[in-house]
């Protein structure tokens, strides 16, 4: 698949910050979009300001673009309500907006905490059922099931995403198995953009790591190429966080960062 032209909202995030430079060298034309102002990295660049709070507004964003990435929403836990507005109301927003405007394809921003309540000694699938490790995950559970929605009833072209630990380097036990490298999220993200025959797709993104929780699926044809293993000395604790055989969320799937993040409040005893 030839694309020349790329929407990427959320550009000012984490995930946004990494993409936006390799996205502009392979482009025609990138544009950036989020609530915060940008500056443009190039002429190939165009920056625009928006919120993406409703359809037309998407619309008016993403019209003329061959395809979108789209990373805007609330990033971590929060309230439900939060949740559903900024992650599945505006994912709605984005892929209504696409099938209005003739976009073809659209690159979800998934997580690999969809399915934190596996334990870590289990390898899982994108095709295992979701065990989320918080609300936050319950909403990418909705994402993803947006997406197949609107590739089997309307014909667009989907991928979700489920990107790992995105950070320069690992730097704690868990990033041994989670993390994504900057070059290898880059790569992720251009093969989701251009693979050919791709109806919908669900994907882990994460480095080639040696004790990934993940299974890599070739369907995308990317190939990792970092592993978090070459910084293991580096990290205290490793080999006690692993033998402890914790949940692949780790922290994150506890009851007590839920009901902090969600809720402003420690559990009560016996919560």
């Amino acid at each position: 698949m030839t694309v020349e032209r790329v929407v990427l909202t959320g550009a000012a995030g984490r995930v946004g910050s990494v993409l936006r430079e390799p996205l502009r060298r392979r482009l025609r034309r990138l544009v950036s979009v989020d609530r915060e102002p940008l500056t443009a990295q190039g002429p190939d660049e165009e920056v625009r300001r928006a919120h993406l709070d409703g359809i037309e507004d998407a619309a008016s964003v993403i019209e003329g673009a061959d395809a979108v990435v789209h990373l805007a929403g609330v990033p971590d836990e929060a309230p439900l309500a939060d949740l559903l507005d900024g992650n599945v109301l505006g994912t709605h927003h984005v892929l209504e907006a696409a099938r209005r405007t003739g976009v073809g394809r659209v690159v979800l921003a998934s997580s690999n905490r969809l399915t934190g309540c596996y334990p870590a000694a289990q390898q899982v699938s994108a095709s295992a059922p979701p065990r989320p490790d918080g609300l936050y995950g319950v909403s990418k559970v909705a994402v993803e099931a947006l997406g197949r929605l609107y590739a089997d009833k309307f014909g667009l072209q989907v991928v979700c995403l489920r990107i790992g630990s995105l950070e320069p380097e690992p730097s704690e036990p868990r990033h041994l198995a989670t993390w994504l490298s900057p070059r290898d999220c880059a790569g992720f993200v251009w093969a989701a953009l251009t693979r050919p025959g791709v109806t919908f797709a669900a994907a882990y993104a994460v480095s080639a790591n040696t004790r990934r929780f993940w299974e890599l699926d070739d369907g995308l044809g990317y190939h990792p190429l970092d592993d978090a293993e070459a910084y293991a000395d580096r990290i205290p604790g490793a080999a006690e966080h692993f033998a402890a055989d914790p949940l692949q969320g780790g922290d994150f799937a506890t009851a007590e960062y839920t009901l902090r993040h969600a809720f402003g409040r420690r559990p009560a005893e016996g919560s």
